[in-house]
């Protein structure tokens, strides 16, 4: 089949780094799908794995968001047929998405949305499962939670920022107080539900002072060092921090005081430990499907860069590394 992988590590400033090659076809597991590959998207996730793992004697295949068809299935399937429209997010430990067709366990697996091309459906699920973890796993909230209460999210207007922000309004009473620093930015959050829009680079401090909601949560979505004293001064006592990005140091006894809970978020946790409760992303990936197919979601696919080959997806990686990219951008798969 064919698949396109990196030759080396680092920045992507060379458009020779990512090659289409022949790769041998998927192997299944009992509990795998062989999806053929629509569509893709891009994440912060590819940037970070092409600049810190060895490629290895073959250019390595990352990629991990897909919409497409079940082709084939392996011997422990319950929950899928060939013929089936799937999404899904992957797995961090197997080859990635990038390829005309794809293993990926059915565990991980949602129904793609009807109401979606495979473009835009594309757009969705590594996010909506980071968005829902954070949610519901890292800041234990109860769906009609969060009557008088507020979150704020930094960096808001990426793909994380803008599916976690629709579904807080949706599924939620929380408040909504988003980043957003470029006219762009701060009218895409707006579009997604914010309540408020306050820009990171001038002063966290001030600006949710004036808006008159102190949160009770913090979803950090990047540059969490840079604000993590911000971020300490203004949340609630006994308030909750998520946090997606990596920080190098953080200074974790700051919030002793006010005896905050603090949670990580790795949406791929469940399947590099082949967890007990994997099943939960199909689960939550279903919801999003049917909450899009009811039209109280849209889907955050902004830019369509065209069939996916070496130079669109160069492309795409370039503006993934600018730190720029409002929403997601797509590519599908001749």
């Amino acid at each position: 089949m064919k698949a396109i992988g990196y030759t080396q590590l680092g920045h992507i400033d060379d458009p020779k780094v990512l090659v289409e090659f022949e790769a041998p076809d998927p192997e299944l597991g009992p509990h795998d799908l062989l999806v053929e590959v629509k569509a893709v998207s891009v994440n912060p996730v590819d940037v970070k794995v092409r600049g810190r793992f060895e490629p290895g004697d073959t250019p390595k295949v990352i990629g991990y968001d897909a919409a497409g068809v079940v082709q084939g299935v392996g011997s422990a399937i319950t929950l899928f047929k060939a013929g089936d429209e799937v999404f899904y997010a992957g797995d961090l430990t197997r080859p990635g998405t990038n390829s005309q067709f794809h293993a990926v366990d059915e565990r991980i697996v949602g129904r793609k949305p009807d109401s979606l091309p495979f473009t835009d459906a594309a757009a969705l699920p590594l996010t909506s499962i980071t968005a829902w973890e954070i949610l519901f796993d890292c800041l234990r909230l109860d769906e009609g939670d969060g009557r008088n209460e507020s979150i704020l999210v930094i960096g808001a207007a990426g793909g994380v920022g803008s599916i976690l922000i629709q579904l807080v309004k949706k599924l939620t009473r929380l408040r909504v107080i988003a980043t957003a620093s470029r006219p762009e930015t701060v009218d895409w959050v707006r579009k997604m539900g914010a309540d408020d829009v306050i820009n990171h680079h001038d002063s966290l401090v001030e600006q949710v002072k004036e808006t008159g909601h102190a949160p009770r949560y913090v979803a950090s979505l990047n540059q969490t060092d840079q604000h993590f004293q911000s971020i300490v001064e203004l949340i609630e006592p006994r308030g909750h921090i998520a946090l997606i990005d990596d920080p190098p140091t953080l200074e974790l006894s700051a919030i002793k005081p006010k005896s905050l809970s603090f949670s990580w978020e790795f949406m791929f946790a469940r399947s590099m430990f082949q967890t007990h409760d994997m099943i939960v992303q199909h689960q939550l990936l279903n919801r999003i499907s049917d909450l899009i197919d009811q039209n109280e979601l849209i889907s955050t696919a902004t830019k369509q860069l065209g069939s996916m080959t070496p130079e669109t997806l160069h492309q795409a990686h370039l503006e993934q590394q600018s730190g720029k990219v409002v929403g997601k951008n797509v590519l599908d798969v001749a």
